[in-house]
């Protein structure tokens, strides 16, 4: 099948190539964030709650004296990842002071982009009739793109819109707010030890914060496919067979199903990684073979520009995460997870047609420089 795009010059690339963002460690760190206040302001809802208490009381009591019970579990269920959290309401506790101290009253950062009204958006009618065609289409778009490597102390840059909704907090009440649409920058080196981010959503300072390493605990990570850096993606496999079997083992013990955090897996990778572009074709034909995948014919990302979706819908959550594409050219504008199913989370207020989360690409480059924007100092 013949791709649409022609093939792309480094000079070329800067202004017209956004299908390739770069590389984050872990989950996006404004994502990161998000989903850690998430859990900070679901714990705070629970330890209000006296009947809550007093079962993790009796519970730590029964642990104490009997020395072959296990605790009961409780799982607090986040979008990305799934986290299980044994008698965590009582452990942190104190946690939730702390958090409440850096957040607002409802445990949520609220940055400079707080007070934004719930997102809402019309629920594509999602088919699986030209799943495989789609997919084919973009990975070979993919592969054309022709993307220039790092070089020593060089750093990818990208640009990018987001929004999200989010549940407020007040005291035993729950209503839903949104940090409004904002400007989000990223920078990184190809080793993935040096790094800077400015987003509104998540920093406390203006000028943003580093993602460099060590961090502040004095560890430096290894790169893994979860939190990989440009060099570990160059070393990947791109035998879809091959690289579909490491996603799937790497997403052990994530999410709400193995399935589903595949996908979420390489979703990440599109939204902030740099992978080259014989890895990131293999990446779409991996994903075409995950069951669940499903085409949204109409859709709109962050930007409100016009595309056609890859998705796929958590069962277990109600959400569907969709990667958005240009309907001719199926170059990635962004993605975005969407409530499609009601469900009782945060007080049942997610109702279908809620915007989770939403980011679309505005700009991508090569910087010789940290916090170099494109254009600035040649």
């Amino acid at each position: 099948m013949k791709a649409t795009p022609s093939r792309q010059s480094p000079a070329e690339w800067e202004e017209s190539a956004t299908l390739l963002p770069p590389t984050v460690r872990d989950l996006p760190t404004g994502r990161h964030q998000f989903h850690k206040e998430r859990l900070m302001a679901r714990i705070q809802q629970d330890i209000q709650q006296e009947d809550q208490r007093q079962e993790c009381t009796t519970t730590a009591m029964a642990t104490a004296t009997a020395p072959g019970a296990r605790p009961k579990t409780g799982r607090f269920r986040l979008p990305r990842p799934a986290i299980t959290l044994p008698a965590l309401a009582c452990v942190l506790a104190g946690a939730v002071v702390a958090v409440s101290v850096m957040n607002d009253a409802d445990g949520v950062r609220t940055g400079g982009v707080a007070g934004g009204p719930a997102l809402t958006t019309q629920l594509g009618t999602p088919t699986t009739k030209g799943v495989p065609q789609l997919l084919d289409q973009i990975s070979l778009a993919a592969a054309e793109v022709r993307t220039p490597g790092l070089k020593p102390g060089q750093y990818v840059y990208i640009e990018s819109k987001s929004a999200d909704t989010y549940p407020r907090y007040d005291g035993d009440k729950v209503s839903l707010a949104g940090h409004a649409l904002h400007k989000r920058q990223v920078w990184e080196s190809a080793d993935g030890t040096k790094g800077w981010l400015i987003d509104p959503a998540s920093n406390d300072d203006p000028a943003g914060e580093t993602l460099s390493l060590p961090d502040e605990l004095g560890n430096t990570p290894q790169a893994t496919l979860n939190a990989p850096s440009y060099d570990y993606l160059t070393k990947l496999t791109t035998d879809p067979d091959k690289l579909l079997a490491m996603i799937y083992k790497a997403s052990e013990g994530h999410g709400n199903s193995l399935d589903q955090q595949a996908f979420t897996t390489i979703g990440d990778l599109l939204g902030e990684s740099y992978p080259p572009a014989e890895l990131y074709s293999a990446l779409f034909k991996a994903a075409a073979k995950i069951p669940g995948v499903v085409v949204v014919p109409e859709v709109k990302d962050a930007l409100g520009r016009p595309g056609v979706a890859v998705a796929r819908l958590d069962e277990t959550g109600g959400t569907r995460e969709e990667w958005i594409f240009d309907k001719k050219t199926h170059v990635f504008l962004g993605k975005r997870e969407v409530q499609v199913k009601a469900t009782n989370e945060d007080g049942g207020l997610m109702k279908p047609g809620t915007v989770r989360y939403t980011s679309a690409i505005v700009k991508r480059a090569i910087v010789d420089g940290m916090k170099q924007v494109p254009g600035e100092n040649g």
